[in-house]
């Protein structure tokens, strides 16, 4: 192939194929065509991956003026690409779970007695259980214990004839004092986050210089609302019956599929094992982190491998973002906090959050100069080059941010509108490293191989941020540091996928649950790795982020297999690390890019 197709990758001649050649050898499980032939009489099985279907193209966004002057006036589309996905719990693989209070061996009976919803017969569990996966137990091997006991899914690597969890206590000694993952939610700080009786002393003084005067926060955000819309009288407001200010709480209702889910703890220990030197972890929304939301602040965890490490979060209004900084600066370990002012979502962005605060610079300041005034560490902002396609406003709010205090600002090289369907620009994110000097900038986008890395790093830049890139290939990172291609063969990427899955088990945890989210987690992940052509397969080296991979016969079967965007191949290769998947399980990939286009 001679590349000369737009959009496709140039891959070496002898490597290509068709469509149904290379689906042929991936259904084969790598026989020749001789072996196929004699298989061709038996009518072959329909396993639970060849019964999914290919994902559907994404579906684009309808403008509702755009939507009413159709015909379909009747017929609502629905928005987003996420809306018809299924989303299949992981304690939906294990309904018949065994009590906490046997699986930790506790010296006290369950304190719901007949009531508990969870299994106490130990032999009635072990007779519906599934069976374990394999025959080594990760957490066992490297704490010394593993306190998913019977329910582990390893659990013959731990479990005596009498069904006892053993423990090797030499390991267990070893690991005392170490604790490997920080940032964990206490029970006692969630209560009080939900009772609203954590103090905010810092924060609330803030507040009282922007509403000037020291008015109330009620009366004061009345004020700002009014000024801002211009619409609302003060005789409307007086009508009108209000509980307080307007915050993140009351406009924002952010579901958790919406956000990306590839950034997570294991797979950041991943990217530290490469060589990556700054990690920082999934954006979290302020309000939710208030509220004392377990599933957001499992965001904010830290491992111990993670030297220089931050939190994102977003919001739209002062209040709440000064309020939320307060807390992570008393009750976490990080190195610096991140505004997400860069997120394209509709939820987001619509209700002035994200991308939107770019163009709403009095809340943005008002948010900067807050948090600022109640952290201890460095306040960075990532952004993006502007909202609409060609109208970049981000070399206008670089010079004001420098004054509002920012530490460091990450600069997209697209704006909101563009998504990922053009190329990065890095002459622009250059012209704003300049105006940004002597703070740093990073840019960011389309960072895939040394070769792109090198060439970001002949603009100002202070440095750069990978997130497709490491993604499809996490070893980029020591392509970097090395300045070198790395021809990765398959069985080294499949090592790489099984760390992966025990640094999830151990995250997560090692019964079926924790496994499925494991699971779940691996194939969101794949459906970035297919894309990654190995170098040896190039026509011309390096692979751009954009280029559409053509169907290609690996070097093997498993770099063929590594190859496929189906659905099932992927779960063919969790079958691989994790076993085989629960009858009920149902899997569509949350991210179907349209950079190709």
């Amino acid at each position: 192939m001679n590349g000369t197709d737009k959009g496709r990758a140039a891959i070496k001649t002898q490597f290509l194929t068709t469509k149904e050649k290379f689906h042929e050898l991936l259904d084969s499980g790598g026989k020749g065509p001789n072996d196929d032939k004699a298989s061709d009489d038996a009518a072959p099985k329909e396993t639970a991956e060849d019964s999914l279907e290919e994902p559907q193209e994404k579906k684009f966004k309808v403008d509702p003026d755009e939507q009413e002057r159709t015909e379909k006036r009747n017929s609502k589309r629905m928005r987003g690409q996420n809306k018809s996905r299924p989303h299949m719990k992981p304690t939906s693989y294990d309904n018949r779970r065994l009590c906490p209070s046997i699986i930790q061996e506790r010296e006290t009976k369950c304190v719901y007695g007949d009531k508990c919803k969870f299994i106490h017969d130990v032999a009635e569990y072990m007779a519906l259980k599934p069976a374990d996966v394999g025959e080594h137990c990760y957490l066992y091997d490297t704490f010394g214990k593993c306190h998913y006991g019977l329910s582990c899914r390893f659990a013959r690597a731990h479990i005596s004839a009498d069904l006892k969890n053993l423990a090797n206590e030499e390991r267990v000694k070893a690991m005392e004092g170490r604790t490997p993952v920080r940032n964990s939610l206490d029970k006692d700080l969630q209560w009080r986050l939900r009772k609203k009786v954590v103090p905010f002393t810092a924060s609330d003084a803030y507040m009282k210089t922007v509403f000037k005067g020291g008015h109330k926060a009620g009366e004061g955000w009345k004020k700002a609302v009014t000024a801002e819309n211009g619409k609302v009288s003060q005789e409307n407001l007086a009508l009108v019956k209000t509980i307080g200010p307007l915050t993140d709480a009351d406009v924002i209702k952010l579901r958790q599929c919406e956000k990306k889910q590839c950034g997570n703890l294991p797979f950041r220990r991943i990217c530290k094992r490469f060589g990556a030197d700054i990690t920082c972890g999934e954006m979290a929304m302020c309000t939710n982190l208030l509220q004392g939301q377990s599933s957001e602040w499992a965001l904010l965890k830290r491992h111990e491998s993670e030297d220089l490490f931050g939190v994102q979060v977003e919001g739209c209004f002062p209040d709440t973002m000064t309020r939320c900084a307060e807390l992570l600066n008393n009750k976490i370990d990080v190195d610096f906090v991140d505004i997400n002012s860069g997120c394209p979502i509709d939820l987001v962005y619509k209700k002035g959050g994200g991308c939107g605060l770019m163009t709403r610079t009095n809340k943005f300041e008002q948010i900067i100069r807050g948090m600022n005034s109640v952290l201890d560490v460095p306040l960075t902002v990532k952004i993006r080059t502007g909202v609409q396609e060609k109208a970049n406003i981000a070399h206008k709010l670089i010079p004001e941010m420098k004054k509002w205090g920012v530490s460091m600002i990450t600069l997209h090289g697209r704006s909101r509108e563009q998504r990922y369907t053009k190329s990065a620009d890095w002459d622009y994110i250059n012209t704003c490293s300049q105006l940004a000097s002597p703070i740093p900038l990073f840019g960011n986008g389309d960072i895939l191989s040394y070769y792109d890395a090198m060439k970001a790093r002949e603009t100002e830049v202070s440095g750069v941020m990978l997130a497709r890139g490491a993604l499809i290939k996490p070893w980029v990172f020591t392509e970097i540091k090395e300045r070198r291609d790395w021809d990765i063969s398959s069985s080294e990427r499949l090592d790489v996928l099984r760390d992966f899955t025990h640094y999830g088990l151990e995250h997560w945890g090692s019964d079926t649950q924790g496994l499925e989210k494991t699971r779940n987690f691996l194939l969101e992940w794949l459906s970035f790795m297919c894309r990654y052509i190995p170098v040896g397969l190039l026509e011309q080296v390096p692979q751009r982020i954009n280029e559409r991979p053509p169907y290609y016969m690996g070097r093997d079967y498993l770099e063929s297999l590594m190859a496929s965007q189906h659905v099932g191949d992927w779960i063919k290769i969790s079958e691989m690390l994790l076993g085989p998947v629960p009858k009920n399980f149902n899997f569509l990939p949350k991210h179907k890019a349209n950079a190709y286009k």
